[in-house]
């Protein structure tokens, strides 16, 4: 599930959102109001349930074979998604909904690299929402590693001092560090 070329997506686990309007999302770091979308490359950090947390990593042209083969493994991908344990049933049963939205109404936000797209305006979605339909059968299908962890924190911890890319969402609703 990505977007075609002119648009940013907008995953969300409500299937009625006829009109996106800008806020503050309660864990932003930033104090503008704001509409959130995703482009083509940080599709994935979302095929999630919203509340999820997920620590990814995913090969740069700047990372080591050391740090890919740590941290991927021997026929690993260019990339690997973790998730606790817990939320692994929530992964399985999850309605998520993309919206498609205009990327014209959207400017990339983030350093070095654009985490996601914003507008400072109220944004109409293109057409009604899409059912992204089975998440790990989507992991599956575009080749990223799907791992089930106990605990995010050591893996969190080993990926940060890497090469990789790397990206945490809702890390705070991870379980406690062991």
């Amino acid at each position: 599930m990505r977007p075609q070329p002119g648009e940013v997506l907008h995953f969300s686990e409500d299937p009625n959102i006829e009109r996106f309007e800008p806020h503050v999302a309660a864990t932003a770091q930033w104090t503008e109001p704001y509409v959130w979308a995703v482009d083509p490359a940080r599709c994935p950090d979302y095929w999630f349930p919203r509340d999820c947390p997920r620590a990814m990593a995913w090969v740069t042209e700047t990372s080591t074979r050391a740090d890919r083969e740590r941290v991927l493994g021997p026929g690993g991908g260019d990339r690997v998604h973790a998730i606790e344990y817990s939320w692994l049933e929530a992964m399985r049963t999850i309605k998520l909904y993309a919206y498609r939205l205009p990327a014209t109404d959207f400017y990339p936000i983030g350093t070095p690299v654009p985490t996601a797209h914003v507008s400072t305006k109220a944004v109409d979605p293109l057409g009604p929402p899409e059912e992204v339909g089975d998440l790990l059968r989507l992991h599956e299908e575009c080749g990223i590693q799907l791992r089930v962890l106990n605990n995010l924190w050591p893996f969190w911890d080993a990926v940060v001092s890497t090469t990789l890319g790397f990206s945490g969402i809702r890390l705070r609703n991870a379980k406690p560090r062991p």
